[in-house]
């Protein structure tokens, strides 16, 4: 399978390069699947953009550069069309620049959906094609979510669909390992309610249930804020996630600080965390995860994003000696299976023809399996064959992508800077180090109206 892949990998370079192929140079079956050929034919049957060229700019380097560019090689043996991506690691100050300066690229890929409504906001951005709405609410699990999270108001106030995601992240996952859980008899909970009685057993048999960490630097203080973000997905309506984030319902709502206190359940604990309560804000989010692994465990569950297992021990396999779950919502309060993540949104900076052939592709099974077999990317679509992927992990965590019933965006990337990468950070750290919720929400909400 790792001589497929690159032998994809190299066709796309040729193919940037310019090295003409045929839908018959692409067929390189991956994984225990084969490519949905179908939608690939027809694409290229319908769309002939010889002769033109598109311009992608991006937030991707490395590996990830790589994976665009062999997706987006497909496009162009379809079209003919010469495709050129680039990326960059200051991606959000340099396409204001580039837009200001009247050198937009066709598409720019967003990795946070604010700075996207900003643009929008400003005339920036041009709508998607009319039909992407309906056809993402046909074809994305959680559809509704999908199309909220990509429609911003245009100069006039009016909302319009001006991004379409394409590659997402998952944060609402907790890892543990399957031995330690077999050894003492721990079964996978399914609800928030068996989360928290799986805690006291843990505690009940001598053992200590949790691993958190917070630090991280200058940006100490944000896994806390992915843990109050699940949290308000799991107590309140989608909605109420939604005005929260815009500041519609203040930070010190009684709603936020519930929130807030539901982390606090599990991290202000001195039982159910390793360490103590104290050593929460001092201990390195690269490391929390650790005692997962030491003999005897440290702890048995470690709440974290998808990307965490970059951080186990050199000999962890995940899958066998790690695993995960969903991190599960309350079944009293009957809101389905909330998932939390991130993503890219594609948009359009400089409209034309072949650019709006390419958003067209982005909705292709086809677009969606070439980066699904190259690895690191999870998708929506309900129409892809899930055989591809080239990761069992990422499959399965694509699993909890297809299974939700609501996709929200994490809330401290839609906030201001000041307050989702600042005071809310702080704020964390201070309520982990014994303040009150009430208190830290007071002057999150402070630190927000100041900004106005």
């Amino acid at each position: 399978m790792k001589l497929k892949i690159l032998q994809l990998a190299g066709l796309a370079a040729g193919l940037l390069l310019g090295v003409s192929a045929g839908a018959q140079d692409l067929k390189f079956p991956i994984g225990e699947g084969d490519f949905n050929w179908g939608s690939y034919n027809a694409f290229a049957e319908a769309h002939d953009y010889s002769g033109e060229q598109i311009t992608i700019f991006g937030p991707w380097l490395g590996p990830d550069q790589a994976n665009v560019e062999t997706m987006l090689a497909y496009f162009g043996a379809a079209t003919g069309a010469d495709v050129r991506y680039v990326g960059s690691d200051s991606f959000e100050q340099q396409i204001l620049v580039d837009i200001e300066a009247g050198s937009a690229p066709n598409v720019a890929v967003f990795p946070q959906p604010g700075l996207a409504a900003n643009m929008a906001s400003r005339g920036f951005l041009s709508p998607l094609e009319e039909g992407t709405s309906e056809w993402i609410l046909n074809n994305h699990a959680a559809g509704q979510s999908w199309v909220d999270l990509g429609s911003f108001d245009d100069p006039d106030g009016n909302k319009q669909l001006y991004g379409f995601i394409f590659k997402t992240d998952v944060k609402s996952l907790v890892w543990y390992v399957p031995e330690n859980f077999e050894d003492a008899g721990y079964e996978v909970p399914s609800s928030m309610e068996e989360l928290k009685a799986l805690t006291d057993l843990i505690v009940a048999d001598g053992e200590t249930p949790w691993c958190i960490g917070l630090g991280s630097g200058g940006a100490t203080g944000w896994p806390a804020t992915d843990w109050v973000e699940d949290m308000m997905l799991r107590l309140f309506d989608v909605g109420v996630y939604d005005q929260w984030v815009t500041n519609e319902i203040p930070f010190d709502d009684p709603r936020v600080i519930a929130a807030i206190e539901e982390f606090g359940y599990f991290a202000r604990n001195d039982d159910y965390v390793a360490g103590g309560s104290a050593t929460v804000a001092a201990t390195d989010f690269r490391d929390s995860p650790k005692g997962l692994f030491s003999s005897p465990p440290q702890c048995y569950m470690h709440r974290q994003a998808s990307f965490i297992p970059a951080f186990f021990p050199e000999n962890v396999e995940v899958g066998l000696d790690a695993d995960f779950f969903y991190f599960p919502g309350f079944e009293s309060k009957n809101l389905g299976n909330p998932v939390l993540g991130g993503g890219t949104l594609w948009s359009i900076t400089n409209d034309s023809t072949v650019t709006r052939g390419l958003m067209k592709f982005l909705q292709t099974p086809i677009a969606n399996e070439v980066w699904m077999a190259l690895g690191g990317f999870m998708t929506p679509h309900t129409g892809v064959n899930k055989a591809v992927f080239a990761d069992s992990t990422v499959a399965k965590m694509n699993e909890i992508l297809l299974g939700a019933t609501t996709f929200r965006f994490d809330g401290s990337d839609l906030m201001p800077g000041g307050v989702g990468a600042g005071t809310f950070w702080t704020g964390m750290v201070d309520y982990s180090g014994g303040k009150s919720a009430p208190d830290v929400a007071s002057e999150i909400q402070s630190s927000w109206e100041a900004l106005k």
